[in-house]
């Protein structure tokens, strides 16, 4: 009797500490690595510990966070979207020409413009989505091909120049900072990771996205057309390149056809470290916030160490291969987990 009893709180011991490591490895583990990137910092690297230094970071990690929310759901079905740089220049053109139209008053545009970016930007996305599943090519081509096509709509639309002017209340809301380290623009960040957050994990759709990463065949079977829910990320995806494009505006107060060259690896960066497998069908978007500020807190850090700019893309980029393969490790520590 005393060694069955035994033998039971082994068990529930051991399944305790399984499901502590599944939950440390799943969702942990980068919160864990962001901390001690920080105190590593705090400790070595001049001034880096300040309200004006976190204040700075949070400035500089809105663009890539929401661009990066929006590439968490094409990754989670095991896509990939290279036009979010282009298609947020393009999206910041076509925002600031509605914003500098004389004929309409600052109240009127600056909802025009919003409005604008976000349709241009889904719209560059469904197209991207339907082009894949229509013809099934791979989406790191067709996602290639609208980046050309973004960025060349967007010299025409600019007639090739930057644009400048916009209203006065727009900048003075981007330029505005909430109890001393919270700039309005990286709220608009966490609005849209929550908003994210919300639909894959409480939602339908969200399982959905979920499923079709982890077997787009099955969910086929069970009587569902992935080809829809596959549209729709590259379309959020779009979507969130439209409202990156207006925090673009609200930080840097131009629009410019040249705008977003690279985002596009930075907001896949902060998806994989975050801990999205580039396979699909595991990830959090939460994750993603982490994987923005660990990229934005690396580059500081290295910064005010003194570090050559040439340094720190080095330093970034083994970050990001060590991301993959820890990632690797992970998902067979998982498989052993989940067999016992």
């Amino acid at each position: 009797m005393s060694e069955g009893t035994e033998g039971a709180g082994e068990r529930k011991t051991a399944t305790v500490w399984d499901n502590f490591l599944r939950i440390s490895m799943r969702e942990a583990g980068v919160a864990i690595a962001l901390v001690i990137i920080v105190l590593f910092f705090s400790a070595t690297a001049p001034y880096f510990a300040t309200p004006e230094n976190f204040l700075k970071i949070f400035v500089q990690i809105a663009i890539n966070t929401v661009l990066a929310a929006g590439m968490t759901f094409v990754i989670l079905t095991g896509g990939i979207d290279l036009s979010v740089g282009s298609v947020l220049a393009l999206c910041t053109v076509v925002g600031a020409t509605i914003m500098v139209r004389e004929d309409l008053s600052p109240w009127m545009s600056i909802p025009l413009a919003l409005l604008a970016c976000m349709a241009t930007g889904a719209a560059c996305g469904a197209v991207n989505g339907w082009v894949c599943e229509k013809w099934k090519l791979p989406s790191f081509i067709v996602t290639l091909g609208m980046l050309n096509v973004a960025s060349g709509l967007a010299r025409v639309v600019s007639d090739n120049s930057t644009i400048t002017g916009l209203p006065q209340a727009f900048v003075d809301f981007g330029n505005q900072i909430y109890f001393g380290v919270l700039p309005s623009i990286f709220l608009i960040a966490i609005v849209v990771i929550l908003i994210g957050w919300f639909v894959l994990r409480f939602t339908v759709f969200g399982r959905f996205v979920f499923a079709i990463g982890t077997n787009e065949e099955a969910v086929r079977l069970s009587g569902h057309n992935p080809r829809v829910f596959k549209i729709a990320v590259f379309t959020i995806s779009g979507l969130t390149a439209g409202i990156a494009a207006m925090v673009f505006l609200l930080r840097l107060n131009v629009g410019s056809p040249i705008a977003g060259i690279g985002y596009e690896l930075n907001a896949i960066a902060a998806v994989i470290i975050g801990g999205t497998s580039l396979s699909g069908g595991k990830g959090s978007i939460i994750g993603t916030l982490v994987g923005a500020c660990i990229l934005q807190v690396l580059a500081t850090g290295l910064q005010l160490l003194g570090a050559e700019d040439n340094v720190k893309p080095i330093v970034i980029g083994t970050v990001i291969v060590l991301a993959v393969v820890l990632d690797t490790y992970r998902n067979r520590y998982l498989r052993k987990l989940e067999a016992r």
